[in-house]
């Protein structure tokens, strides 16, 4: 008779298959590059009053509606590119947050033209080095840290929208800025182990 192991994960994910892939292969990995970054903190401001998983399912359709999210080409979008993503009913269709996602691809390309790297700045709010977190429960889990609180401020200064204290640490946990996997979660050594390295 053979023994039934238990597997654990964050209770959050539930068993959505959609979700359950997403928290076993990206929520919590180390991003560095400045574009996925970039890609990343848009898609948490189309969250705002949303759930994530509305945002998952609709992802695709939301990258090829933004050209990849190429920051030099929604940094051009006109009048044209707004009426085609507001009649574009795979994409959140809220004027403000594709007014949002174009503002701050013209900030992402503003930075890089003035020697700023975006993923070393965004970094920097954590030293460079993810934050280990072990805590037991999701109800040990904050909704939001000085951290990000630094963060989301630093960014409203520079001109981003939709980027609250609490929607910038959901960002910092995705990307693995905080490993905010719970300390019995099958990833939370994993991802940690991506943070020593």
């Amino acid at each position: 008779m053979s023994e039934s192991v238990t597997i654990h994960r964050c209770a959050w994910c539930g068993t959505e298959p959609l979700y359950v892939a997403y928290h076993d292969e990206e929520w919590g990995v180390p991003e560095y590059d400045p574009r996925a970054l970039w890609e990343k903190l848009v898609l948490d401001g189309f969250q705002a009053g949303l759930a994530w998983i509305t945002i998952l399912r609709k992802r695709d359709s939301l990258r090829a509606a933004f050209d990849g999210f190429d920051p030099v080409k929604v940094a051009a979008y006109g009048d044209a590119d707004r009426a085609r993503l507001l009649a574009d009913p795979g994409v959140i269709r809220s004027r403000a947050k594709i007014d949002s996602a174009i503002r701050g691809a013209k900030i992402f390309l503003e930075m890089q033209q003035n020697g700023e790297d975006f993923s070393a700045w965004l970094w920097s709010f954590v030293d460079g080095r993810p934050l280990q977190g072990a805590r037991p429960t999701l109800a040990d889990v904050p909704a939001q840290t000085p951290e990000s609180v630094a963060m989301a401020k630093a960014l409203k200064a520079r001109g981003f929208n939709f980027c609250g204290p609490v929607i910038v640490y959901a960002f910092m946990q995705a990307t693995g800025m905080v490993n905010d996997h719970v300390a019995t979660c099958l990833r939370h050594d994993p991802v940690r182990a991506m943070g020593d390295v």
